[in-house]
């Protein structure tokens, strides 16, 4: 697609969309040094629709992992559930885990489809003020797999960054408060896709969460690395799963032991702000299978008071000093 930088690119790539694509001298033994010669140059012309339809979003929120599997979906579902727990708040989840997609599940909409309108695709609602737009609900069956090559991502991220109404108001405008970015793990075409087309209209930053043994640190440092390549600013990591409470008597044991300092001295070594650890309690896993609200129903948990820690830390970070409290409260 244009504009997009192949991952298997040279360092010194001058880019698909340059006049040199495909004849400069960084181009010699590229494997993509034919595709780029021949194909369309100059700025993507999606990208006014996308700067249009984004301007009504006031914050922008990546959610990142380096390894699947930490809980990357879980902290990104909570994080919008907890957002939208203020009625005047207007919150969007966009799943960009194109092959992977969990957050129909999560959000208890599995089996819902996507409708359309004039003024474009309209997100499923959890409730009145929170969206939310997957592949997953274009799927015939949750089982089926997803199974396309780069470009087709990408398109389908476009998509849903020009074509969702979030709001349904048909003026072109999403006039969301809150987008929050599900992406999957690793840093591939997908987060490319996500920060090029994000870039003009303004990116917060990103959310990186991990879990406390070395194996996923490593993973996150590249992670880091990515965002620090990218000009996407960290706001903090996120260590999850950093013991297990037991919901009777509230006792900790580690599971994943942090035999290098975990997240805390990773952050420390990297400079990013580390925005806190969530405990594994069985009960986060039961409500995300049952599509439930953790952070409404389990108020009693450890876990409950380190997720409306790390939020009000991301809220203030983005300039909203609003306190995170349970629905209804």
């Amino acid at each position: 697609m244009s504009g997009d930088v192949p991952e298997n690119a040279p360092e010194n790539c001058v880019g698909p969309q340059s006049e040199q694509a495909g004849k400069a001298a960084a181009c010699e033994g590229c494997p993509n040094q034919n595709a780029c010669s021949t194909g369309p140059k100059g700025p993507d012309p999606a990208l006014p629709l996308i700067n249009e339809r984004m301007t009504g979003v006031k914050h922008k929120i990546l959610v990142l992992s380096g390894k699947g599997g930490v809980g990357k979906s879980t902290f990104a579902t909570n994080l919008a559930f907890a957002l939208s727990f203020d009625e005047n708040v207007q919150v969007g989840l966009m799943d960009i885990d194109i092959t992977g997609p969990s957050l129909p599940k999560m959000t208890g909409l599995e089996g819902e489809t996507i409708h359309q309108s004039n003024s474009g695709w309209s997100p499923v609602y959890v409730t009145d003020n929170l969206g939310v737009m997957s592949v997953g609900f274009m799927l015939s069956h949750p089982d089926e797999a997803v199974i396309w090559r780069g470009p087709k991502k990408n398109g389908m991220i476009k998509q849903f960054l020009k074509d969702v109404d979030w709001t349904g108001n048909g003026d072109g405008t999403s006039g969301l408060d809150y987008l929050v970015v599900d992406t999957p793990p690793g840093t591939s075409d997908e987060h490319l896709s996500a920060v090029q087309y994000l870039k003009e209209s303004g990116i917060d930053g990103a959310v990186l969460v991990t879990t406390p043994q070395e194996m996923a640190l490593q993973d996150v440092r590249k992670e880091i690395a990515f965002c620090r390549k990218v000009g996407v600013n960290i706001i903090g990591v996120v260590e999850n799963m950093a013991g297990f409470v037991c919901p009777n008597c509230k006792g900790e044991s580690v599971i994943f032991a942090p035999n290098t300092g975990g997240a805390r001295k990773m952050a420390e070594e990297t400079k990013i702000p580390f925005l806190g650890s969530i405990p594994l309690d069985p009960r986060i896993a039961k409500s995300c299978d049952l599509g439930e609200s953790f952070l409404d129903l389990y108020q009693d948990s450890p876990a409950y008071k380190a997720y409306t820690d790390i939020i009000q830390k991301i809220r203030a970070h983005v300039g909203d000093t609003t306190p995170v409290a349970a629905n209804g409260a």
